[in-house]
């Protein structure tokens, strides 16, 4: 007898809604049951399914692309529309299909395949394919038809949004015909904003950013368009000009050496209609602290995001040890702790030269070039992003040494072996100019420091990719020990990856203050497998769980609402959404940048009042715009005594002794010579004097015009003071510029401050002027050798401090320490300089 399977149960799993069901009814699945935290997570999204926008947050390794393909399974059973799962790269959209034909699910790679466009298939793509000015889902006034989705899956959230800003960014290379005609027809207001800056970017400095100011920008727009508009075609222009050129006149021009950077407040993600119509858009994270992004760069709906889904456990990470050496023990040299990492990349843990166990892959994150070199001596690889994939493959395939990434942070997975004693030395810095601008305007604020740990937990998050993975980790440099031991940064961690520090740290207390010994012991005990350190690895996380509720800041969606009205040409209203938000911020420097963007929406309103309103954005952040007027210069007044000054700033700024000490080394970290960081070592020279108890500025940042910073000594001397640490270390002398500079900047203090002894003061290489130099009086040069010199003299200041419960908050105790190590107002730039002088 023949039977009939027409008549019996379904053959179709397309008939399953729920995730779980899906799963359960595939018939060559390569596992037999979904891990729980894979369950919950698909049942918080089913049971709000119809929110349009859900954030689903699971630790690295938990699963989040099965997931995903199930939730656009689920989407496309429903008959909701086509379903789009997008991958911040094609390496990882590769690796999605892969997951995906493993567990039976169909995908497609085009947007064009009959599978997907019938809603038979899971198109697997990547965020960029999407969005981009000739996207072939379709652009607002684009050739290509729009495509209607059901769901758009965004995984790896945090790697997308890095994404969609830099869509949404035209950048003009300085060899473009269009980019000389900007710099000429706004050369003369960016230099009004100050001088030392256009000069800096005409001469090729890579640091010096400046931005045009909105004033000009916007009333020069017909100007502009008939600049840019003949290129819109030119490969530099293609994908970017469809997206911003009609709302180029809210835009923010960027100036730098590299050229013109020209991108909106936020990206008008409006142009891409798939995206915004698409009936459901869930966005996959390990890391990202911070909803408010997804806000103002992909418009997700504030409501949805007030909940998120997680796993009811945070217990599904793998096993971490973490380690800041620098915080056990700050006398530890950089140099040492490279050579062990070395040691342990060969199986030489006790450093005598002879391999006596098993050897591990040692992967060092580091965010530029300057620092892959400090280990290039040391590395068997140095991989850069165009040669990542091989890279990743090698280590994934077996033992290659110690291998360097440079500024990768996210986006690659070292599994088991592949990694197992990671270091990540340094955060990445932004490359764009905006994003330059920015980080420096916002460098102390709380919004810049949960960036910090954003990228520093996506970097962490690379060596373990399942809950059974394990992998130490060691976090180099001074401010990598301050977010490890500051609870103001600890707080900004995940979950689960705040218990695994606290975990590290009752290991650290045993530690502390011992050398490498004692740090080889804890990462021994990690990579060994030392069965009382899992045991207690297991019992820290056990308990822990998700933060479900979102974390979306009001002046973010204010932002986007602002925008939105702008782009409209409602300008008053853009300006009211802002101010409603502006009173409640907290943070003086994150008040004056969004007042900035608000004085930039009322100019199209009320030119005069725009200017007024950034009188006061600068009275908040002086890295904002200056208004036309100028800003009222302040006298710099010497404190009445240095000690006192020194003591009421440390007892302000540290709570213990471990973070004094590695707070001023993290400033004297920033104290270096690299060209890709002359603004953080200005910022870190400022800090400096201020941690000694000089009044300290920086009169060109402050007022477009003056020295770098300006130190003042005393009553009666001040120390005006260039930093030319981008300058090469075998330059053969100052530069006649770099000369006539400080001279000026004399100058310019004797008028701003007369009656007082100025002092002059260069930060550079060599101490000996060229031929064309020209001598300024009494100038002083503090050199590599006097800056370590001064280096070692603040470190032991610290020291010292640290050695009572309170000490560094007593004026006697500041001033007896500030006198022993020629720190005094008096003695700190005879002691730490040279005299310059001619060549022979």
């Amino acid at each position: 007898m023949t039977l009939d399977w027409n008549r019996i149960g379904s053959s179709s799993p397309e008939l399953l809604l729920r995730p779980r069901d899906i799963f359960a009814a595939l018939p060559n699945k390569p596992w037999s049951y979904l891990r729980q935290e894979q369950g919950e997570a698909l049942e918080g999204w089913f049971a709000r399914k119809d929110d349009r926008d859900v954030v689903i947050k699971q630790n690295t390794g938990g699963g989040k692309t099965v997931i995903g393909l199930l939730i656009a399974q689920s989407t496309l059973n429903e008959g909701v529309g086509k379903a789009v799962y997008l991958a911040p790269d094609t390496y990882l959209a590769g690796r999605v299909r892969r997951e995906a034909d493993r567990l039976g699910l169909p995908t497609a790679e085009r947007h064009d395949d009959i599978r997907f466009t019938s809603g038979r298939a899971i198109l697997v793509t990547t965020f960029q394919k999407l969005i981009n000015g000739l996207s072939v889902f379709g652009v607002v006034g684009g050739r290509y038809p729009t495509i209607d989705l059901g769901v758009v899956v965004v995984d790896d959230a945090h790697a997308a949004l890095a994404t969609t800003e830099g869509q949404f960014r035209l950048s003009i290379p300085v060899e473009h015909p269009a980019c000389l005609k900007l710099f000429e027809l706004f050369g003369p207001a960016v230099a009004e904003q100050g001088q030392k800056t256009w000069l800096d970017i005409t001469e090729g400095d890579q640091t010096a950013v400046a931005r045009v100011p909105f004033w000009a920008w916007a009333d020069r727009q017909v100007e502009v368009l008939e600049i840019l508009h003949p290129h819109q075609r030119d490969d530099d222009f293609k994908f970017a000009w469809p997206l911003i050129a009609d709302c180029l006149s809210l835009c923010t021009a960027m100036f730098s050496s590299r050229g013109v950077e020209i991108r909106p407040p936020v990206p008008p993600i409006g142009k891409i209609p798939s995206y915004v119509n698409a009936k459901r858009r869930v966005f996959l994270t390990a890391t990202l602290s911070d909803d408010s992004v997804l806000v103002t760069n992909l418009k997700a709906d504030p409501r949805n995001l007030a909940a998120v889904v997680t796993p009811g456990s945070a217990a599904d990470l793998g096993d971490r040890l973490v380690l800041a050496p620098v915080e056990l023990n700050p006398h530890l040299d950089d140099e040492a702790i490279r050579r062990m990492a070395k040691g342990f990349s060969v199986g030489d843990r006790d450093g005598d030269g002879v391999p006596e166990t098993r050897p591990v892959n040692v992967v060092v994150l580091v965010p530029s070039t300057a620092k892959a070199n400090q280990w290039t001596h040391l590395a068997d690889r140095v991989h850069y992003v165009r040669d990542l994939e091989h890279g990743v493959a090698e280590l994934v395939a077996g033992h290659v040494g110690l291998v360097v990434l440079v500024n990768k942070y996210d986006g690659i997975d070292l599994p088991g072996t592949a990694c197992e004693l990671l270091v990540i030395d340094g955060i990445p810095r932004p490359l764009d100019a905006a994003e330059r601008r920015e980080a420096s305007a916002l460098l102390d604020s709380p919004l810049r420091r949960m960036r910090d740990v954003q990228r520093i937990e996506q970097g962490m998050g690379r060596g373990v990719r399942d809950v059974e993975d394990h992998c130490a980790v060691l976090l180099m440099g001074a401010g990598m020990g301050m977010a490890v031991h500051d609870d103001t940064w600890l707080n900004l961690f995940s979950p689960a990856t705040r218990a695994q520090l606290q975990l590290s740290r009752d290991l650290a207390l045993q530690l502390q203050g011992a050398g490498l010994d004692g740090i080889r012991t804890a990462l021994s005990v990690c990579l060994d497998r030392d069965p009382q350190w899992v045991r207690r690895s297991k019992l820290a996380v056990a308990s822990v769980r998700y933060n479900n509720v979102g974390a979306v800041r009001p002046e973010a969606v204010a932002a986007r609402e602002a925008f939105d009205f702008a782009t409209a040409g409602q300008h008053n209203q853009a300006v009211d959404r802002l101010q409603a938000v502006i009173d409640g911020i907290v943070d003086p420097a994150l008040r004056g940048w969004v007042r900035e963007q608000k004085a930039t929406y009322l100019h199209f309103v009320d030119p005069a009042i725009a200017q007024q309103q950034l009188g006061a954005a600068i009275r908040d952040n002086p890295a904002v715009l200056r208004p036309v007027v100028g800003v009222d210069v302040r006298r710099a007044r010497a404190a009445a005594v240095q000690a006192r000054a020194a003591a009421e700033y440390l007892s302000a700024a540290y709570t213990d002794s471990t973070g004094l000490v590695l707070g001023l080394r993290a400033v004297l970290d920033d104290l270096v010579w690299d060209n890709d960081r002359t603004d953080d070592a200005e910022a870190a020279w400022e800090k400096l004097g201020s941690h000694l108890g000089f009044d300290s500025m920086r009169p060109e940042r402050l007022y477009g015009t003056g020295p770098d910073n300006l130190w003042t000594l005393s009553a009666t001397q001040h120390a005006v003071i260039e930093l030319k640490t981008g300058v090469e270390r075998d330059c053969e002398g100052i530069a006649k510029k770099d000369a006539d500079q400080l001279g000026g900047s004399v100058r310019w203090n004797e008028g701003t401050n007369p009656g007082v002894i100025n002092v002059p003061v260069m930060l550079h290489p060599v101490e000996v002027l060229d031929g064309k130099a020209v001598f300024v009086p009494g100038m002083r040069v503090i050199t590599p050798a006097k800056l370590a010199e001064l280096k070692t003299a603040v470190e032991a200041f610290a020291t010292a401090l640290g050695q009572g419960s309170t000490l560094w908050g007593s004026e006697q105790a500041v001033a007896q320490q500030l006198a022993f190590h020629r720190l005094t107002g008096e003695r700190i730039i005879t002691a730490y300089s040279v005299a310059a002088r001619r060549a022979p």
